[in-house]
């Protein structure tokens, strides 16, 4: 869709929930792991499921380049290109990101939006710097968070979930807010992968402490889990990987469920 292409779609909390899956992407094939490190699994080709995903009226696609910033290297901007140029739902891209020029290539590639984790806690000041030069609405603030073992609270890791950071992340997603993010992604470490349910709590707290959108990320092994987070969770949207990717569960088949126990899931984008 190319820069600003989906400006009109995300402004402020929305009423409808979403379901995005997420592809965690390493030497060009999509992966996944377990509480970022445990159990590595290949999940296929990024093509092959992004447009699977399309079929499936996912109402938006979520990109990781998961080594990149640990690597020291830029995102494969040749992938995300052909991810972009296979499917029309909206495309969120992410990993490596540290500059607003890293920004200007991936909307031109055909993101949407542009996700950064890392960089941001490192310099806060390029979330300001893209919200001023692109708009909130292509700056995605991804937090990866862990509990902390006193049990207090949550603290902030980068480098692909390797570094503790020591930052708080209410003060953190407090902070991405007032630099100029447009919508935050939560990935609780504790709950990745496991399929044992998102962070309710943490999800919670997040959204209370916000006004942005939030999605949440981490943990999905049934419909349910997905009611729970959009409900007493309240998040915005839900992402998850591997139960899409290993075919436990569609998009279209959570999303119907989701319609069918009350909650307002958003139309397919080509109705839009």
């Amino acid at each position: 869709m190319g820069i600003h292409a989906a400006a009109t779609r995300y402004t402020a909390r929305v009423l409808t929930k979403r379901i995005i899956p997420c592809l965690d992407v390493q030497n060009g094939r999509v992966v996944k792991n377990v509480r970022f490190f445990e159990d590595h699994r290949d999940a296929g080709d990024p093509l092959t499921l992004a447009r699977a995903y399309e079929q499936q009226q996912a109402d938006e696609l979520v990109f990781y380049d998961i080594t990149a910033t640990h690597e020291g290297r830029k995102l494969m901007l040749d992938v995300a290109t052909q991810v972009a140029e296979a499917v029309m739902m909206p495309l969120t891209v992410g990993g490596g990101v540290d500059s607003v020029e890293d920004f200007r290539q991936l909307l031109l590639a055909g993101a949407d939006k542009v996700s950064v984790n890392s960089s941001a806690v490192r310099r806060p000041q390029l979330i300001r710097e893209a919200s001023d030069h692109y708009g909130a609405q292509c700056v995605v603030l991804s937090i990866d968070a862990k509990k902390r073992q006193d049990k207090s609270g949550w603290n902030v890791f980068v480098g692909g979930g390797r570094i503790d950071t020591g930052l708080d992340l209410m003060a953190w997603a407090e902070q991405g807010q007032r630099l100029g993010a447009g919508e935050l992604c939560l990935n609780i470490m504790d709950a990745d992968g496991t399929r044992a349910g998102f962070d309710l709590e943490a999800t919670r707290l997040v959204s209370e402490h916000v006004s942005l959108p939030v999605i949440a990320s981490g943990g999905a092994g049934t419909v349910g889990d997905f009611y729970d987070v959009l409900t007493t969770g309240r998040a915005d949207a839900a992402l998850a990987a591997s139960v899409f990717h290993f075919g436990e569960l569609s998009v279209n088949g959570v999303k119907a469920e989701l319609k069918r126990r009350g909650l307002n899931v958003r139309p397919a984008w080509s109705d839009v």
